[in-house]
């Protein structure tokens, strides 16, 4: 969700730039922000703008594929998916009856799962029946669900953009909608993390196995990144795909979905951020009216397993009928080290762009690549991640040719200062993207929710621009010297084959 997008600025924030190139007074906007805490831990965070009778909402998750349980990697993911199928009240038909019936779904399919375990001692006859159990299970739980009901409400009182996403280390959920709509969404949202019904989760199931089919199994490019990140990471759950193991998958279950929900959708991990014609005060009322129903919690601690120091080069090949890929990760700090600045500005430099060094040499000069690139902060970056390089070889070129070329483009990194010109126009680039995403009401309310998770104080947001006016050539060369280094690196090679 950070990826940096540069090829699209407004006029307003060209405009913002001048003054941000000189340090942009932000304290009109910083005095338009207002938090509080509930007393079960939850944080409320509202930007009054009262410039339409619109309101973006952000509730944000402190929680994400790293907190996978063991033999459940995904589940992140596939509770968001549960996220959206209603409560006791809202989704079903007869909350009684579906309950029952879901009690029937749990209980076969854990008797299904322990025959499956058996492996080659498993009783096929039993099989084949406790499929069919299952099977029939799952339609009589289904005949009470009121599809996308939840949606639907929203929808119907002009709710836009509900949408929900999972990354490595957070899930949000976001939508907007008229300002004097509010309440209806405090009122639902605070429910859905009281009350939340697991109902479809079999059928679900079902929808994440194909997901995984389509965007990583059958994707040849996204199988060499899985694979160059589960080669770098032997520790960190950062090499374990977002979408979890096909066979993690099919073995979800409601009671391990409901006992992570409890563990980590708890009110002192969450935050709201509201963005837009609001008044403060109200929001407060409301949030300790709904959001102050749900029990307070412990909150969850962070992932201990620190990722043990690289020594050497490793490499990884894969085979398929597809255009050849070149993909190297090496190990960097999390997204608030301070040497982040500098490695986005050596990544921009580097690889973001048609003026990039890599894009310049390998694709317009050479013509030994159709793309290349660079990408900072792969899988995440609230532990220390990935800075990844990639590129696909033009046809009668091979990765070995882009692979010399990268390497060399590095090593022209660590022992040549970039101009102080060029380092005047990343900082442009960084700052003009930087003041683009505070200029609408939902890239506000994303922004404050994710400043005020990663770094403990939303007031660090208007810390950024500081952050980047520091720094400068030399920093860029000493990061590229520190991480870029042989034995910090992992190389993934995708070779044609024919079909």
């Amino acid at each position: 969700m950070k990826r940096k997008s540069w090829w699209i600025v407004p006029i307003a924030a060209w405009l913002l730039l001048a003054a941000a190139a000189f340090g942009f007074d932000f304290s009109e906007l910083e005095n338009a922000i207002h938090e509080t805490t509930l007393d079960n831990g939850l944080k409320i965070i509202v930007m009054e703008r009262h410039d339409a009778p619109v309101v973006s909402v952000v509730t944000y998750a402190n929680v994400g594929g790293v907190d996978d349980p063991k033999e459940y990697t995904g589940l992140a993911h596939m509770f968001e998916h549960m996220a959206f199928k209603g409560t006791s009240t809202l989704g079903t038909t007869d909350i009684d009856a579906e309950l029952k019936a879901m009690a029937v779904e749990d209980s076969v399919f854990k008797e299904l799962r322990l025959e499956r375990k058996k492996g080659r001692l498993a009783d096929s006859t039993r099989l084949a029946q406790l499929e069919e159990d299952f099977d029939g299970a799952i339609e009589a739980a289904n005949q009470y669900v009121v599809p996308n009901a939840f949606d639907q409400i929203l929808e119907a009182e002009g709710a836009t953009q509900i949408n929900a996403g999972t990354g490595k280390d957070l899930t949000m959920y976001v939508m907007s909608l008229p300002s004097n709509k509010i309440e209806l969404w405090m009122a639902m949202e605070s429910e859905r993390f009281l009350d939340p019904v697991l109902r479809e989760m079999y059928r679900e199931r079902e929808v994440i196995a194909e997901e995984r089919r389509q965007t990583l199994d059958n994707n040849p490019i996204r199988r060499t990144i899985d694979a160059m990140a589960s080669t770098a990471f032997k520790a960190h759950p950062y090499g374990i795909s977002i979408v979890g193991h096909m066979s993690d998958i099919m073995n979800y279950n409601r009671a391990a979905a409901k006992a992570y929900f409890e563990k980590y959708y708890v009110p002192s991990n969450l935050t709201v951020s509201i963005c837009g014609d609001v008044n403060a005060k109200d929001m407060f009322k409301l949030a300790k009216k709904y959001f102050g129903r749900i029990p307070s919690k412990p909150k969850p601690e962070p992932v201990a397993t620190v990722e043990p120091e690289q020594k050497g080069e490793r490499r990884v090949n894969l085979e398929d009928p597809a255009q050849p890929l070149f993909i190297c990760g090496w190990h960097v700090p999390n997204g608030t080290h301070p040497d982040w600045p500098a490695l986005e500005a050596m990544s921009d430099y580097f690889g973001e762009g048609r003026t990039s060094m890599l894009y310049k040499n390998l694709a317009k000069e050479n013509k030994i690549a159709t793309n290349v690139g660079v990408y900072l902060g792969w899988p995440g970056n609230k532990y220390p991640c990935l800075l990844m390089a990639f590129a696909m070889p033009a046809p009668e070129h091979t990765n070995a040719e882009v692979e010399e070329q990268i390497f060399a483009e590095v090593e022209r990194l660590q022992n040549e200062l970039i101009p102080v010109d060029e380092v005047e126009k990343i900082k442009a680039r960084a700052k003009a993207h930087f003041i683009n995403q505070l200029d609408n009401n939902f890239g506000m309310a994303m922004a404050l929710a994710t400043y005020y998770t990663d770094w403990g104080d939303w007031r660090e947001l208007f810390n950024e621009l500081d952050r980047i006016n520091a720094v400068t050539a030399e920093d860029i060369q000493r990061v590229a010297q520190t991480y870029l280094t042989t034995q910090n690196r992992t190389v993934a090679w995708l070779n044609t084959t024919e079909e």
